[in-house]
């Protein structure tokens, strides 16, 4: 070989070994999420009745992936355990839910004696759960954040809370309602520096175009119902261009605090939310909420909320989105 030969071929090699490394390469997958308040103490007692056997035909005939439960009593979470299971929805029988109480058996709840709290199901088997207290509201309940990852997905984590009403002021002068909220996005914000993605269902108390949201929704939602956004988070039903663009459509009976901004279609309030972080978002989204059953055949009607045999005075949420896994 001539020396220029040699110098050519050493000259390749030395840029061929000088090239930057290829992009990681990234992975996606699309979940359907269910969320449901389900008054499992306020309005069912603690009974494993209707409201058990709906929400488990629900989860299974909307292909969800991910459910979470809030409001719910120790004996209805084991019944449904067992109805999802029945119905051959998880992959593994013995590893897709776990529960976190936010009031003890102490409390009288549910009958007279059973943990009451938030729930999560997964169609695909869990790892160890997180279970975080958040900042004290004042009161003895005990309010939480759940949270697993996916096993054969580590860094796909489904979370779900409860954040409490109580706007009076906490010990750092902040209301107790924004302090919670905070310490939720803290958290999921800590799972996505740490690589997560991070689906979070539950109900949040708040309004969409609450202030106290402004730090969970992006600014590239900006509509006449939901402006003034600084954070990083879409919620799967704030695309609809029929129900409330920007807000979505209502999940609550009774509006909850201010009047909601399309009040003159839907003057119940949206608080069930899911959401998920927008570099996260691997494609389109979108979400929907249900009407509420009345196949609860021992539930009284409440005069201006909720008709006989109501399952529950929250709907059902459920929202598809597409996500990074990797």
């Amino acid at each position: 070989m001539s020396r220029s030969a040699a110098a050519l071929a050493a000259a390749c090699l030395a840029g061929f070994l000088a090239a930057p490394p290829a992009a990681a390469a990234t992975s996606s997958a699309t979940y359907t999420v269910w969320q449901w308040n389900v008054a499992g103490n306020t309005m069912h007692g603690g009974a494993v009745d209707q409201m058990v056997d709906g929400a488990v035909s629900s989860i299974v005939s909307r292909g969800a992936t991910f459910a979470s439960l809030n409001e719910l009593c120790w004996g209805q979470y084991q019944a449904i355990q067992d109805g999802l299971a029945a119905r051959g929805w998880p992959a593994d029988t013995t590893n897709f839910s776990r529960f976190a109480a936010s009031r003890s058996p102490a409390a009288g709840l549910c009958g007279g004696g059973e943990e009451f709290g938030n729930a999560v199901f997964s169609k695909l088997p869990l790892g160890p759960a997180a279970r975080i207290t958040l900042p004290s509201d004042g009161s003895v309940e005990n309010r939480n954040l759940l949270c697993d990852n996916v096993v054969s997905l580590p860094h796909v984590r489904f979370c779900t809370t409860h954040i409490t009403t109580s706007n009076a002021n906490g010990a750092n002068g902040q209301p107790n309602n924004v302090n919670q909220l905070n310490a939720v996005l803290a958290q999921v914000e800590a799972y996505r520096s740490a690589g997560d993605t991070v689906i979070i269902a539950g109900d949040f108390n708040a309004q969409p175009h609450y202030g106290r949201l402004d730090n969970w929704y992006s600014p590239t939602l900006s509509t006449v119902n939901n402006g003034g956004n600084t954070g990083h988070y879409r919620e799967l039903d704030d695309n609809d261009p029929a129900n409330c663009p920007g807000y979505g459509e209502w999940t609550a009976t009774g509006t909850p605090g201010g009047t909601p901004p399309c009040s003159a279609t839907q003057p119940e309030g949206k608080i069930d939310l899911i959401f998920v972080r927008e570099d996260r978002l691997a494609g389109a989204y979108s979400g929907d909420s249900l009407a509420i059953s009345t196949a609860c055949t021992k539930i009284p009607a409440k005069a201006g909320a909720y008709p006989a045999g109501s399952c529950s005075d929250h709907r059902i949420l459920i929202g598809t989105v597409p996500v990074l896994t990797s």
